[in-house]
């Protein structure tokens, strides 16, 4: 997606992708800024960490609490110039971009089941609020977890009824956060005695790959929409690439590009993801 982006653009840049231990992050943010990268994108479970080892937040980073995205930059620091590191986040508007794109949803006023309520299932319910939604319900293994990412919706976000469990009537909108569906052979992420899947009206997975994970499946036999995590991959990846270059994304020629390299296929396939490589620019 970036390295055909830089290619469309004439840059001569190159997107990379490395394998980090949450013990070596520090050691790594350090090595890139040694060696002039000019950004990382950040994935689990390093995005909660990263918040403590950058220099400086942007205002994304500050309201969703989550890193995925640094940029190197030149900055005077006691007269002397210095490259800092600046985190940003690029996942929770990334997220509203391919609700609204692949299924057509209004979200202002929408009934919301979210599955998974740490990390990207968290940000998803912070930034759907911020949109308004009428009401969400939150379904986590844990549920302290849920219940602690409920209350800070209700501390941030007043006008939004927020409900740890499942609904008792039908939603606009069904979205899993969770890894399951990764595997073959995953159970479904929901209880279907508590809420059978025909109350959900669109299902959206964060999972991109498999393309259609157990959950989308089930849905399409239920005759309801679906649309899977490509579209927050690609849209969360475009805006990256402007923080990092300072330039419109290509978002047509991204868009390609994560196509065959996600399905090995030129066939337009208007989905969406969570997970990100660690990688420079």
């Amino acid at each position: 997606m970036h390295n055909a982006a830089f290619a469309a653009l004439g840059l001569n840049w190159r997107y990379l992708a490395f394998e980090v231990r949450p013990d070596d992050l520090r050691a790594a943010i350090e090595g890139a800024r040694a060696m002039g990268f000019v950004g990382l994108n950040l994935t689990v479970p390093h995005k909660l960490l990263a918040l403590k080892l950058v220099d400086a937040l942007d205002p994304s980073a500050k309201k969703w609490g989550a890193v995925n995205t640094i940029r190197f930059e030149s900055a005077s620091v006691d007269g002397r110039l210095k490259i800092r590191a600046v985190g940003f986040n690029t996942d929770a508007d990334a997220i509203v971009a391919a609700l609204r794109k692949d299924l057509k949803l209004k979200l202002r006023g929408a009934k919301v089941l979210l599955l998974g309520a740490g990390g990207a299932g968290r940000t998803a319910a912070l930034r759907l609020a911020m949109e308004k939604v009428a009401e969400l319900y939150l379904v986590n293994r844990t549920r302290s977890k849920a219940e602690t990412t409920a209350t800070e919706i209700q501390e941030r976000f007043r006008s939004v009824r927020v409900t740890v469990g499942y609904p008792k009537l039908a939603v606009d909108l069904l979205i899993n956060a969770t890894s399951l569906g990764l595997k073959p052979g995953d159970r479904l992420p929901l209880d279907e005695k508590q809420f059978p899947l025909k109350q959900a009206r669109a299902v959206y997975d964060l999972i991109y790959r498999p393309a259609e994970t157990p959950l989308l499946k089930a849905a399409s036999k239920a005759g309801r929409q679906t649309a899977n995590g490509l579209g927050m991959l690609l849209h969360q990846g475009a805006k990256a690439f402007e923080i990092w270059t300072g330039k419109p994304a290509p978002l047509e020629v991204m868009r390609r590009a994560l196509e065959m390299e996600v399905y090995q296929s030129t066939v337009s396939s208007p989905q969406s993801a969570t997970q990100l490589k660690k990688g420079r620019s």
